[in-house]
């Protein structure tokens, strides 16, 4: 072999080094970004975590707080969460919407491109991580949702400062809202499916989830200041127009999951005893927007929750199946995230409790026309003057607002176990055939995979639960 001449040994040096400068130029796809656009995943957290959570609150939720009764596979209506079924497990459905707006929050924060997300991401978070915190009490939180960049084996953080540290769930909402109010360029927030890129809706959000977890820890501090302040600003949901919403269609893939499921899986969920009872007794024209007549009676009939399947056969024509919106006609639900009637009960509440100066009475009445009016549903004549008045001499006030509350929050069921277990209205029957012990469940457990994955930080969690029991307290819920 010929030795080459020193000019073409500077040629192919030329060459090879043009080769390899040039290597990740060339051999990068131009129409395969490095990392997703931030209008793209703000739209994939939003509408993820809403269409999961809202059939969470049907299959699980609503069983958790007693608006629905399972017929089969009914282990988890029986209060053996720790063995979900149909749904029952929204751990990953948290964290991977978590992680996937901690995404957003980070670029916004990088780069003045994306300044505009900062403030809806950190809103998000707070929403997401109080969810999270209120179903499960402590949970891995500070080091949890940086991915690649962060341990695989977070640890868990107490709920106390989920709540109330710097960079949880209070302080990201003022942040949230400061991050709006002093953003100044015109690039548009895109990618927003509840508000369509209207940032002062997203304050009002903001406002109305601040107004919610004050009222949710107002036993354990005090409050009343800051509910005052934000009462007298004014600018929170105020208004179903303003809801933090956004519309399921009538058809795949975005109209309501149990409207795509197979029609057996659809009819395991009927009406409970425990809702039966109470729109019964309150004359409630949102029982047959609710559900439908039994097919072999033409009446509405519950069932109590938690059957013991080996000796009590249901039998399906004779029970409540869930109303057509929740099937037929999807397109009247919503993923909801807040609404104004949610916000006006806990201002109710609020002012009942002594914690504003407002005119109870007269929220809770505006609460209870929003919530028919969010439901489509015409509130007959003279209802506030029956069972369902504010003065119910065989009732209390505050049981009067939980429960209308509870009542709407059918399609956010998590929401009704937890005002439950903050409140203890309404008043909830008795299982049937309980796995725990005869006692309402006041916490979610810890999935069996947090013992597999990160083990050393569940241990610590598993012995502050005494053993992931359902019955140990969050931090919040004060007996």
């Amino acid at each position: 072999m010929k030795q080459m001449t020193p000019f073409l040994s500077c040629i192919f040096l030329l060459i090879l080094s043009s080769c390899s400068n040039d290597f990740e130029e060339i051999n990068t796809n131009p129409n395969d970004p490095v990392s997703v656009q931030p209008s793209l995943l703000l739209r994939q957290v939003i509408y993820d975590f809403g269409e999961q959570m809202s059939y969470e609150g049907f299959v699980a939720g609503d069983l958790l707080s007693q608006h629905r009764t399972a017929l089969d596979f009914n282990l988890f209506d029986r209060h053996a969460l720790k063995s979900p079924q149909l749904g029952g497990n929204p751990w990953p459905i948290f964290y991977t919407n978590l992680r996937d707006n901690e995404i957003i929050l980070n670029r916004s924060q990088e780069s003045e491109t994306f300044a505009v997300y900062e403030g809806p991401a950190l809103i998000l978070k707070a929403y997401m991580s109080a969810g999270l915190t209120d179903l499960f009490g402590d949970v891995p939180y500070s080091e949890a949702f940086n991915g690649i960049n962060g341990t695989v084996t977070p640890a868990y953080d107490a709920q106390e400062d989920i709540y109330l540290a710097e960079g949880g769930i209070l302080d990201n909402l003022n942040k949230g809202i400061e991050a709006i109010e002093t953003y100044d360029d015109v690039i548009a927030l895109e990618g927003d499916i509840l508000f369509n890129g209207n940032l002062d809706n997203w304050v009002r959000f903001a406002n109305s989830l601040k107004i919610k977890h004050l009222l949710r820890i107002s036993d354990r501090i005090d409050v009343g200041a800051e509910l005052q302040a934000i009462f007298n600003e004014g600018n929170y949901i105020t208004d179903n127009s303003q809801n933090a919403v956004f519309n399921f269609s009538n058809t795949e893939p975005n109209s309501f999951r149990l409207a795509q499921l197979r029609v057996g899986d659809f009819n395991n969920f009927v009406l409970s005893e425990t809702m039966e009872n109470i729109l019964v007794d309150l004359d409630d024209a949102r029982l047959s927007t609710f559900f439908r007549p039994a097919t072999s009676t033409g009446e509405f009939d519950g069932l109590i929750n938690g059957i013991d399947a080996t000796s009590s056969a249901a039998v399906l024509g004779d029970l409540s199946l869930a109303g057509t919106a929740f099937r037929e006609d999807t397109s009247v639900l919503d993923a909801n995230f807040m609404t104004a009637w949610e916000t006006t009960f806990a201002l109710a509440e609020a002012a009942q409790r002594g914690l504003i100066t407002a005119d109870a009475e007269g929220l809770y009445e505006t609460g209870v026309a929003q919530a028919f009016d969010y439901w489509q549903t015409d509130m007959p004549d003279g209802y506030l003057d029956g069972n369902a008045s504010f003065n119910n001499p065989d009732s209390s006030p505050l049981e009067q607002i939980i429960t209308q509350k509870w009542i709407a929050n059918i399609i956010n069921g998590y929401e009704g176990w937890v005002e439950y277990r903050r409140t203890g209205f309404p008043e909830f029957m008795n299982v049937q055939a309980s796995l725990n012990e005869g006692l309402i469940p006041v916490r979610m457990p810890y999935p069996s995979e947090e013992e597999a994955l990160n083990a050393d930080n569940y241990q610590t969690a598993f012995n502050a639960t005494d053993g992931n029991s359902l019955n140990v307290r969050v931090w919040w819920d004060v007996e």
